[in-house]
């Protein structure tokens, strides 16, 4: 199972045990990533950049991919790590080459 495929599951099984908490989530995520003074495109590249200043795996397995499915390129998507350095240091450096990396060649990107 991948590691988006697990994170599915997981926030099935979530919705399953929280059903109004994650209907009230999945909502602000939908109204936040229109497109609007800000691209949607923009937006998940934002995301990608605090997922990997906040060290979130499975943040980054549903942020690139969308971001990639919104046209954004490796070229932005390393920049989005890099504004993630500036912000959180070494720890981003060592954790965005090695998710987003991995994430960006089973995306073949």
């Amino acid at each position: 199972m991948t590691d988006k495929t697990e994170m599915n599951k997981r926030m099935e099984e979530m919705a399953g045990q929280l059903p109004g908490v994650m209907k009230a989530l999945m909502g602000l995520h939908s109204e936040v990533v229109k497109d609007g003074a800000l691209s949607a495109r923009t937006k998940e590249l934002i995301m990608v950049g605090i997922a990997v200043a906040l060290r979130c795996e499975p943040c980054l397995w549903k942020h690139v991919p969308e971001a990639v499915s919104l046209g954004a390129t490796r070229e932005e998507i390393m920049e989005a790590v890099s504004t993630a350095i500036v912000m959180a240091g070494g720890p981003a450096a060592a954790y965005g080459s090695l998710v987003v990396q991995k994430i960006l060649e089973e995306l073949n990107v």
